[in-house]
């Protein structure tokens, strides 16, 4: 099995990746715009034949934006399936509403919805075509209808929205293929994006406890759950 995993270099997509490695027979292909935080998962992935299952990709997935079709030159010519993609990738500044930057806004929307909206365009020909694929946008409690929501976090929580959607609009787009869309709208969790959106603040689990569900739930997610926005959080309703 094949799994693409965005935002690798650190937090949850780095966590995401090592379990994977250490728990499955999987190829994981690490996707991040860091090269050194890449070395340090490769680092992390030593042992059991982790570094040869592990497949670190240097792109900054913004560049879809300007050049459609990049993604696509970058990986193998002979991947033809990739069976996990998780959209994990993200973008937050925490900023009073009429204090936020006009380019950090935009920049938030683009990362947080738009980009993984294009990535997943990019891959259709390696999605769904020999078995499922299982999409997972990562979301955010922020974004998810219902749910308390905190000063600061907009913009934020708009995107995070705006992706919740769109898994939902893909699934019925395609429910006919074996491509199966699902979002987690994670809780507080401990990375450092947390730390430098929220200096001093402890999120509610540690990237690698919510690492673990998040591999659990790709693996098998799919045979339960298809279209759907799931809150994954252990203090916020």
């Amino acid at each position: 099995m094949i799994a693409l995993i965005t935002g690798a270099s650190r937090g949850i997509g780095f966590e995401t990746a090592k379990y994977f490695i250490h728990q499955t027979d999987l190829d994981v292909y690490a996707v991040s715009r860091n090269r050194q935080g890449l070395d340090r998962l490769v680092s992390a992935c030593r042992g059991n034949d982790g570094e040869f299952r592990l497949h670190p990709v240097v792109y900054d997935l913004e560049r879809m934006l300007t050049e459609p079709g990049e993604i696509s030159k970058i990986l193998p010519a002979d991947l033809h399936h990739v069976d996990i993609l998780i959209n994990n990738a993200g973008f937050l500044v925490n900023k009073p509403f009429e204090q936020q930057r006009p380019e950090d806004a935009e920049r938030m929307c683009r990362v947080n919805f738009l980009i993984p909206a294009l990535l997943i365009k990019e891959l259709m020909p390696v999605l769904g075509k020999k078995g499922i694929s299982h999409i997972i946008n990562i979301g955010s409690m922020g974004g998810y209808q219902g749910s308390i929501k905190f000063p600061g976090l907009a913009f934020y929580s708009s995107s995070k929205a705006s992706l919740a959607c769109l898994t939902e609009c893909l699934s019925q787009e395609y429910k006919d293929t074996d491509m199966v869309f699902n979002c987690l709208a994670l809780g507080s969790v401990q990375t450092e994006m947390l730390e430098e959106a929220f200096p001093g603040f402890r999120g509610g689990l540690a990237p690698g406890r919510m690492a673990e569900f998040i591999g659990n739930f790709a693996l098998t997610g799919h045979r339960y759950f298809r279209g759907r926005i799931l809150p994954v959080s252990s203090s916020t309703p």
